[in-house]
């Protein structure tokens, strides 16, 4: 998979972001377990959804060719990072899992989801999707690996944004995927 494009040197950061940041490394500083982390940051993000001043109008930027990641933050620690996708029209992911629990609300527009479980198959394996859920502005959701397989794309004729909170500095590993997954699929 082709790492989205991700700026060369970050925007300034907001006020509201940073304040964003400062709650999140609250929340993680806690070390409680993956899931709990991933629903206490989900929380503190639905109150910033939507608000006009989270993003530069650098960072709410698309790219024709591919959705767009913009990393917003990256804990120096390695704790944490929140990363902007802007996804323009028909734009998505491969199906795919993640490297640490995360956390993604939508900002601006709708994103539609497709989620998976892996099931063996004799000597191999298969997905077979398990849920469509449609992310509208406002909406959070979170996950912890394992189980936490999906395809993620804009299906609408607007824009979409969405903030992300990943347990890992994606700023380093340049991606938030552990995996792609290129197994037959038994779709809804």
């Amino acid at each position: 998979m082709t790492t989205p494009t991700a700026a060369a040197a970050a925007p300034p950061i907001t006020d509201r972001l940073r304040g964003l940041v400062d709650d999140i490394r609250e929340a993680v500083d806690r070390g409680l377990p993956p899931d709990t982390t991933a629903y206490l940051v989900g929380e503190l993000l639905a109150g910033h959804l939507g608000a006009p001043d989270l993003l530069t109008d650098a960072q709410r930027a698309g790219d024709p060719d591919r959705y767009r990641q913009h990393v917003l933050h990256a804990e120096p620690d390695g704790g944490f990072s929140v990363v902007a996708l802007v996804w323009l029209p028909g734009q998505g992911t491969p199906i795919h899992d993640h490297v640490s629990w995360c956390v993604t609300g939508v900002h601006e527009g709708t994103e539609s989801e497709r989620r998976y479980r892996l099931v063996p198959d004799g000597p191999s394996a298969r997905l077979v999707a398990v849920e469509d859920v449609a992310n509208r502005q406002g909406e959070v959701c979170g996950f912890a690996p394992p189980g936490d397989i999906h395809r993620v794309r804009n299906a609408s004729s607007a824009p979409a944004i969405s903030i992300h909170v990943y347990g890992a500095d994606v700023s380093r590993l340049g991606t938030s995927v552990r995996r792609v997954y290129r197994l037959p699929a038994d779709e809804l």
